[in-house]
């Protein structure tokens, strides 16, 4: 087969792959920033569950974590009578954005306690409520601190789709296997394959740069 042959479903796994990581990013952020903030609760219920999940999810593999919740998850849900089997891309997207959120999570966390207490002294004396300081006072100026950690996270994230294909997700890298299985065309697929994760990277981390510099304007416009 010519390498042209291989585009057309490689090109199909390759748009899995970008949906994947188009869902879990924007899911992982969601739960970075509510177990990020969870953690400087002072509520010790909050505090304790965000956590929990965070040292979870840093502290077992990703995948793993993918196998519990399409292969075990389901077994459990069976003990207790209930079908909790889910779709192979929930299990992925869910998977995926669980484990970047508990890391994401670190990243909010540290970006809101880096903020000066001069900040935070202030808000008091101004009589605002910890909601009205969280988000009027630390998170405008918490968020573009986090903007290059959370661009390299995405960039993981996109090249973390690889493992769905163990759960027979067809993405890219369950595309190449297939090819390569059938062609025992390892160079050229993989070739292919390489190119086109580093491809997918390149326009993730533009993106996350635009999304960077528009953040960015709150601090000047702040300062």
């Amino acid at each position: 087969m010519h390498w042209t042959e291989y585009l057309n479903p490689l090109m199909q796994g390759a748009w899995l792959t970008v949906q994947l990581t188009l869902y879990s990013t924007i899911l992982g952020a969601a739960l970075a920033f509510a177990a990020g903030i969870g953690k400087t609760s002072r509520n010790h219920g909050i505090k304790a569950v965000a956590v929990t999940y965070i040292e979870v999810f840093r502290g077992t593999s990703l995948l793993v974590q993918l196998f519990w919740l399409y292969f075990a998850l389901p077994i459990l849900g069976q003990g207790i009578g209930l079908d909790l089997r889910l779709p192979p891309v929930v299990a992925g997207v869910l998977a995926l954005a669980l484990n970047i959120g508990a890391y994401g999570a670190e990243v909010v966390r540290g970006a809101i306690q880096a903020v000066s207490k001069d900040q935070f002294e202030a808000a008091k004396a101004l009589n605002f409520t910890r909601r009205q300081t969280l988000w009027s006072v630390a998170l405008p100026q918490a968020i573009p601190e986090m903007m290059p950690s959370f661009g390299n996270l995405a960039v993981q994230n996109l090249k973390d789709t690889a493992l769905v294909s163990l759960i027979s997700l067809g993405d890219l890298a369950f595309r190449a296997e297939q090819l390569r299985n059938f062609t025992q065309d390892s160079t050229t697929i993989y070739t292919m394959v390489l190119f086109m994760y580093f491809g997918m990277a390149l326009v993730v981390t533009a993106m996350m740069k635009m999304l960077e510099r528009y953040v960015g304007r709150w601090r000047s416009a702040r300062g």
